[in-house]
């Protein structure tokens, strides 16, 4: 029997915390529900969920702020939840290190395929595992782990699949729509602008400058390229 995929939501909303554990539970999934920021904290650290449902507005704190601290120890998987569906909100979100964002209201089975979508990205099928290095950069596909010069470079679920995505491709320009169709389930907004912040952020963190890459180079009007030479070795 497959084990049950543990998830958390966080939302101050009780009656939609009862409908989404009511809805979700039958796909599998061991629903963990959370009204108050700080007691999601706790939960996300006792529990260690597979997956984390965080709403934007919270009491005392917002989700960003949340996130911003989930992400200081955990790279746990995370959804957000906007009332807007503001492209700005879902832009920061993904600058904090979300996964993937959902607009209010929206159909409960979004929400199952959004979760299915991003708990694929974070577990990978068993035969991929092998580790790709490049420069100074070493990415492990079996422990879902990046590191420069051996320092741990701690990538969302989105930085670590674009990562990969890119060394697989190394040599070929890559569009933001086929990005986009790679990731699949990260809606595309504002000109592809979730795209744009993942390569930022991967730049920020590999220290590479787009005035002088060694990683990725910016090609005006089509997308991206992967400059640095990439060797696998297979997993012993």
């Amino acid at each position: 029997m497959t084990a049950r995929k543990p998830i958390l939501i966080i939302d101050d909303d009780q009656k939609l915390n009862l409908l989404l554990k009511t809805y979700l539970t039958p796909f599998g999934l061991d629903v963990i529900t959370a009204a108050h920021p700080d007691e999601g904290l706790r939960l996300l650290k006792n529990r260690k969920p597979s997956l984390v449902i965080l709403d934007v507005m919270l009491p005392g704190k917002d989700g960003f702020q949340v996130l911003r601290e989930i992400r200081a120890s955990s790279q746990t998987p995370v959804i957000m939840l906007t009332a807007r569906g503001d492209v700005t909100d879902r832009v920061v979100g993904l600058e904090s290190g979300a996964d993937d964002y959902l607009a209010k209201p929206f159909e409960p089975r979004e929400l199952v395929a959004r979760i299915q979508s991003v708990l694929r990205r974070h577990t990978p099928d068993k035969p991929a595992q092998a580790t790709l290095r490049s420069g100074g950069l070493t990415v492990d596909l079996g422990q879902r782990t990046a590191s420069l010069a051996g320092k741990d470079l701690g990538l969302s679920t989105t930085e670590f699949e674009v990562l990969v995505f890119f060394l697989r491709n190394a040599g070929t320009v890559l569009s933001r729509d086929r990005i986009m169709e790679y990731l699949k389930g990260i809606e595309c907004e504002a000109f592809n602008r979730s795209i744009d912040v993942a390569v930022s952020r991967l730049r920020r963190k590999l220290k590479d400058p787009a005035s002088d890459p060694r990683f990725f180079k910016t090609v005006w009007g089509e997308g991206y390229l992967y400059i640095g030479k990439v060797k696998t070795h297979a997993a012993r």
